[in-house]
């Protein structure tokens, strides 16, 4: 696959509801907040897949997850009142966490000679809002909008390890959430974008370049798995017997990267909120010494990515990666690209999601759903641990050339890093 058509552009890159790519992604469970940042009676809006939702969390705790507007008169349940539902703050109809019309305070019969409907009595069974799963794994809160039955919720090992400190950064990209993902199939990058532009970026500011980033890349090889691609390399001065190509570290299909090295382990979640937007999280966990008290809460923090006058921060590792996907364009077009060897890891994606799509429409699930208990007790990932052959020294370079910097977390992570295995 050279050059796409603008048919194969649109079915890649469109999410909304009724297209083939939202109907793939609809398969899976997607991250919508962190769990820190919804406290009883919180209602916090969400768009995800070209649809507007609301989050909220009952004084009970239950979570619930509904379309935007009140299937009475379209007023937003975003500004609504929640106890053990929520209500429209326009006419006071209460909902469940699933969704249920539970209570129409007011329901006199018309007086005007108007027809009401035959539920007038009674109509709560016709205001039902439009209503998704919502459940709640390793500090984040998941959605999933697909059909029924659902999936379980992959338990993959970042989530439900113990013994470890975490953090969530986010952000929302202003561009398609395609141009995000292939650029996790594309290994090449890491030696220009982040070695040899962010040397010269950090360089003119006197700042600490990157020791490791640079170096030549020899061999890339990319191969499906259960879960969906691993990448692997061999840089200047390794071989078949580095981490970096015998371990190596996955995609995990459709919209989850898996990264890091010694005692840090991150995954990368994009998901799609519209066709032009992407919502960013970076999911750390870092291995804490034997005995260290159990962490309370998760937090959840901020990373910006441009300046005051709107141009982009590039002195750190995230921020090249965001300039690069935003400057493609809103949705980069990939009938105008001319693929390189060098590229086949975005080609393997690209098969992929065709191949995936398909499965979707004969009925059947597609790449990485869990169905099985069993299997879903513990889903351990590959990854490198010697990344580049320098392990601690190549992950303590992290607190400052990557969005850790932002952390509330930092010094933390700094003492941890400081011993990182």
């Amino acid at each position: 696959m050279i050059v796409l058509t603008p048919e194969q552009q649109d079915t890649l890159t469109r999410v909304g509801p009724g297209t083939p790519m939202g109907a793939l992604l609809r398969r899976y469970w997607h991250p919508v907040a962190a769990s820190a940042e919804l406290a009883a009676r919180a209602v916090r809006p969400v768009r995800i897949l070209g649809e507007d939702l609301v989050l909220f969390r009952s004084a009970a705790g239950d979570l619930g997850l509904l379309g935007e507007h009140c299937p009475h008169r379209g007023a937003s349940l975003r500004y609504g009142c929640v106890d053990d539902g929520i209500r429209c703050p326009y006419h006071g109809l209460k909902f469940s966490p699933t969704g249920a019309c539970v209570e129409v305070p007011f329901r006199g019969d018309a007086t005007d000679g108007a027809d009401a409907g035959e539920d007038a009595r009674d109509p709560r069974a016709r205001l039902a809002a439009i209503a998704y799963r919502a459940v709640e794994l390793g500090g984040l809160v998941f959605a999933y909008l697909g059909p029924e039955p659902a999936p379980l919720v992959p338990r993959f090992d970042l989530f439900v390890w113990d013994g470890v400190l975490r953090d969530v950064g986010r952000a929302v990209i202003p561009c398609n959430w395609l141009q995000i993902m292939e650029n996790s199939v594309d290994p090449v990058h890491l030696e220009w974008l982040h070695g040899h532009h962010l040397s010269s970026i950090r360089g003119r500011e006197g700042a600490t370049v990157p020791s490791h980033y640079p170096r030549r890349h020899e061999r890339i090889g990319f191969s499906p798995f259960r879960w969906g691609i691993i990448k692997r390399r061999i840089v200047s001065g390794g071989s078949e017997a580095d981490e970096d190509w015998r371990v190596g570290h996955p995609l995990v299909f459709p919209t989850m990267v898996r990264v890091g090295a010694a005692g840090q382990h991150r995954f990368q979640i994009r998901v799609p909120i519209d066709d032009t937007n992407t919502a960013h999280y970076w999911y750390s966990c870092y291995r804490l010494p034997p005995g260290a008290p159990a962490q309370e809460t998760i937090p959840v923090y901020d990373v910006p990515f441009r300046d005051r006058d709107g141009g982009f921060l590039v002195d750190f590792v995230d921020g090249g990666d965001i300039m690069t996907w935003v400057t493609q364009g809103a949705i980069a077009d990939r009938t105008r690209e001319r693929l390189l060897p060098s590229d086949a890891g975005v080609a393997l994606f690209r098969r992929m999601l065709f191949e995936q799509m398909a499965r979707v429409a004969r009925g059947e699930d597609p790449l990485g759903v869990v169905r099985d208990p069993e299997e879903n007790r513990l889903i351990e990932l590959p990854q490198e641990r010697e990344k580049y052959g320098a392990g601690a020294a190549f992950l303590r370079e992290a607190i400052e050339l990557s969005h850790v910097r932002y952390s509330p977390l930092r010094a933390r992570i700094a003492e941890l890093l400081g011993g990182a295995r």
